[in-house]
């Protein structure tokens, strides 16, 4: 009989939550059938009142509407409607999950509402030629780098690229890296760890989806963070977490330019006007091809002032461009 009583609470609490809301509150009759058909449960009104009443008292936000036949339903949720479509959204957007696994998040996502709210959650995006990652295990890695984080100690890991016949490299000639990892970052649509390489002897950056396996925990604790270390800083810098060595430039830009730039590297930039046209800020970047080809896509409203050794570095890159281009 106790374990009836729990059961048919338990129910009770179930039906409330799936059938529910403001727009659609049920009866106690309602709920003594629902308990009959689905469950093989039998309930009186008393009981089923006195159940309700329990569950109010535990803090279950249920709102009874007085009338001949009392109604209830559940009046907040852990997530409402909208909340629950942005969460789907960026499950579906996001590069770093699966396809498999974006449909079986937004499957759960979608549990958290109610049965008439349901269908208001199939997303009319475009996302079918959305670029996914094809790495199962990355949920898996993601964890393991984050207990690592959280215990302080070193990972050891292989990872790799692909080469120009989508075939797997593994970097650093097979031998794992061993990483004190400081931060996990998301970036461009990926997931990053960022900490202090033992192979590069300097701060660097591995997107967690090219890590092969699961890394391993190893019990040395992790390199202190290098003074005035900031994952905030280190992200303006970088153009989508590209490593390579970072230096102040100077930038030329069209005033019609000032979106973009301030998407990019956000509103503290210092600017400062040169005519009616054109303004021109300082900022520590990334200097690397995807900074180039960054600059490149602006057709001239984006131009590289300074230093000289940059400039010079994007010139040649154009140059080998137009060469290659006149070959083929």
């Amino acid at each position: 009989m106790v374990i009836e009583n729990r059961t048919r609470i338990l129910y009770t609490l179930q039906i409330l939550q799936n059938e529910t809301d403001l727009e659609h509150p049920i009866t106690i009759v309602e709920i003594i059938r629902l308990l009959k058909e689905r469950w093989n449960v039998d309930a009186y009104r008393i009981t089923v009142q006195q159940d309700i009443a329990s569950l109010i008292e535990a803090g279950y936000p249920i709102v009874a509407v007085r009338s001949t036949q009392n109604r209830y339903y559940i009046q907040d949720r852990l997530f409402s409607v909208p909340e629950l479509k942005l969460l789907i959204d960026a499950v579906e957007a996001g590069k770093f999950i699966t396809k498999k696994k974006s449909r079986l998040l937004a499957e759960k996502l979608a549990t958290l509402a109610n049965v008439h709210d349901a269908g208001k959650l199939k997303r009319n995006i475009s996302l079918a030629d959305r670029v996914k990652s094809e790495n199962e295990a990355g949920y898996a890695v993601l964890d393991v780098l984050n207990d690592a984080i959280n215990a302080g100690v070193k990972v050891s890991f292989r990872y790799y690229e692909y080469s120009g016949a989508k075939r797997r490299v593994f970097k650093n000639g097979g031998k794992p890296y061993i990483l004190s990892p400081y931060t996990l970052t998301w970036n461009g649509d990926f997931y990053y760890v960022v900490g202090w390489s033992e192979k590069h002897g300097r701060i660097a950056v591995f997107r967690v989806d090219r890590i092969a396996d699961l890394p391993a925990l190893l019990e040395e604790p992790t390199v202190k963070k290098p003074k005035g270390y900031s994952i905030g800083a280190f992200t303006e810098k970088a153009f989508n977490m590209y490593d390579s060595a970072h230096e102040t430039v100077t930038l030329l830009c069209d005033n019609q330019a000032m979106n973009t730039v301030l998407d990019h590297f956000g509103m503290k930039i210092r600017t400062k006007p040169v005519d009616e046209g054109h303004f021109q800020f300082n900022a520590e970047v990334s200097v690397s091809p995807t900074f180039f080809s960054w600059i490149f896509e602006f057709g001239g409203m984006i131009r590289i002032l300074g230093p000289e050794s940059v400039k010079k570095a994007y010139r040649d890159m154009l140059r080998r461009q137009e060469q290659l281009s006149r070959g083929s």
